[in-house]
């Protein structure tokens, strides 16, 4: 058996994650993961492009990564992967010719083959579906499409993914299967547009087939649904979540990105008349849902009143959990060519102004199970306080969400345990087994 030490950095989203998870699948038994680029066969950084920020991060890892490998004998392969090339390879191959290989998103399948071919050994090809879980024993993710059909005016990742391109069922079924019986007790559904699942394939029904299918799976305890459009999220198919019932669970992760009409409307979105229907409609139907929701202040064309109006609505709709994100002006998007431009000041005042918001709302939620009993999925050991652990209670989602902090006997990374909850602060709780 042949080692290959491999260093990888996975930045962005989950569904980035779940490529380089794939990736390193490809390695095979002999895949040794690093902690320094310096000790690698292979550096493998796969980037984000979404908004400058992400570009700028990708762009500076990618740097550190060339330094630390710099006059090296032998010297790593540095390959770079993911929406930052889909989105400027021309661009950064010229100004960073360090780099040995440039892999786009649209080119997942021919990762192996090129990464191989500069490392200068064989690799093999992972069967569809076949990954190196990076979350730990508690969750995994599973990517149920790529791409995107939608034509929201400020988003990038059409043209940077593509069209929307289902799995077949079939195929995440077996993903499922492998990863509940490597332990984990959580999977999180994710997609550029969950509700859009199997639209491309003539499917309307395709998303709640797959969810029956998988919350019959041995093993699986939560089933959570990720990115799920308001157009999309229909009579029906809430109420084939709530005839289901567990492991899906009541949590509900709807970007609405604004409320009022005019900037939805601007925005081009698919639900652009008032977003409250969309809620009143889930919380008819689970009255105890956890919500989630992304919201976009700085918007061209966002006025005064606008924000005015956005305020109360977050203040009516009292999200557990919500993201508010500054808008970023994105050269190749419609957005860009807008006037009324919002200066980055304002931008950032109003962004702070609906965390304020949005903490107190959090706080008030969150008091409310004090002194309750909630079972806590236990992801793993905090870094710094032996003993306790981090884990999540069921409207907790990984990496997006606050945290239960726990500790007591069986507490352990994969655990479910009952615990009472003691104590809430603004986004976590602390619990006691």
């Amino acid at each position: 058996m042949e080692i290959t030490r491999v260093y990888s950095i996975s930045l962005g989203c989950p569904k980035n994650r779940v490529d380089t998870e794939r990736m390193l699948s490809c390695f095979g038994p002999g895949l040794t993961p690093c902690e320094t680029p310096e000790e690698a066969d292979v550096v493998l950084i796969n980037t984000c492009g979404f908004i400058g920020p992400a570009v700028d991060e990708s762009v500076q890892a990618v740097l550190d990564a060339a330094q630390a490998i710099e006059g090296l004998t032998p010297r790593p392969v540095l390959a770079v992967t993911g929406c930052l090339v889909s989105r400027y390879r021309e661009d950064l191959a010229k100004e960073l010719p360090e780099v040995d290989l440039w892999l786009t998103t649209r080119e997942v399948e021919s990762w192996p083959e090129r990464i191989a071919k500069a490392l200068g050994r064989p690799m093999r090809i992972p069967a569809p579906g076949e990954r190196v879980l990076s979350t730990g024993p508690s969750y995994a993710y599973l990517k149920v499409a790529e791409g995107c059909d939608h034509a929201c005016a400020f988003c990038t990742i059409p043209s940077i993914r593509g069209p929307l391109a289902s799995r077949p069922a079939d195929q995440l079924v077996d993903e499922a299967r492998r990863m509940l019986d490597s332990g984990v007790s959580e999977l999180v559904l994710i997609a550029q547009d969950l509700t859009a699942y199997g639209h491309d394939l003539g499917h309307k029904d395709a998303l709640p087939r797959l969810l029956e299918r998988l919350a019959a799976l041995d093993g699986l305890k939560w089933l959570r649904p990720m990115y799920l459009y308001p157009a999309g999220l229909t009579p029906s198919l809430l109420d084939c979540i709530r005839d289901m019932g567990r492991p899906i669970l009541p949590y509900f992760d709807v970007p609405l990105q604004h409320s009022h009409p005019d900037i939805l409307s601007a925005m081009g979105r698919p639900f652009a008349r008032d977003p409250r229907l969309v809620i009143d409609r889930i919380r008819e139907r689970f009255p105890n849902a956890a919500l989630r929701t992304s919201l976009i202040v700085g918007y061209p064309g966002e006025t005064d009143e606008h924000f005015a109006a956005l305020t109360d609505f977050v203040r009516q709709a009292r999200f557990m959990h919500l993201g508010v994100f500054g808008y970023c002006d994105e050269e190749g998007t419609a957005s860009f060519e807008l006037p009324g431009k919002v200066k980055q000041q304002l931008i950032d005042e109003r962004r702070e102004e609906l965390m304020r918001i949005q903490a107190r709302i959090s706080e008030e939620l969150l008091m409310d199970f004090e002194d309750t009993t909630q079972d806590v999925l236990v992801d793993a050991p905090h870094e710094e306080w032996p003993g306790l652990h981090v884990g999540r209670c069921w409207f907790q989602a990984p990496e997006a969400d606050g945290v239960t902090y726990i500790s007591g006997p069986n507490v352990e990374p994969g655990a479910m345990v009952s615990a009472l909850i003691n104590e809430a602060k603004t986004y976590d709780l602390v619990a006691l087994t």
